[in-house]
């Protein structure tokens, strides 16, 4: 039977400071992580499950609209149809971006800063574009 280990978890004073986060004491997955590992800790109880399910489940649940969408209008054809096409893009994208951001920061300081980076120029850019339309 396929036998999976999950990584262990830690405290706050026992990893480098660029992983903390003010107020979480406990539950942080370790330092220089592997993808794997970033993957599999999203299925046990750390300071980022809870955002990493919150932004991926929702993720689903718009692409599975947009989809519902794109069969029911031709959406290509009919010019009234993109800006409801682009947000409805958009709002597939920040929130997968940001479920991303969450399970991988743990890889590396440099990933950590990368994936935060896109994960808040995608919201920055839902904003903008939501609030034009």
């Amino acid at each position: 039977m396929l036998s999976i280990k999950l990584p262990q978890l830690f405290h706050s004073h026992q990893i480098p400071k660029v992983f903390r986060e003010d107020s979480i004491i406990s539950g942080y997955r370790r330092p220089h992580s592997s993808a794997l590992d970033c993957v599999l800790s999203s299925f046990q109880l750390t300071n980022e499950t809870l955002n990493i399910w919150t932004h991926f489940l929702p993720t689903w649940y718009f692409l599975w609209r947009l989809c519902a969408l794109c069969s029911s209008m031709n959406v290509l054809s009919d010019s009234y149809t993109w800006p409801l096409l682009i947000y409805m893009l958009l709002i597939c994208v920040y929130p997968f971006t940001s479920s991303c951001a969450h399970t991988f920061s743990s890889m590396s300081p440099e990933s950590r800063h990368v994936c935060y980076f896109f994960d808040y120029g995608a919201l920055s850019l839902y904003s903008l574009v939501g609030s034009v339309l």
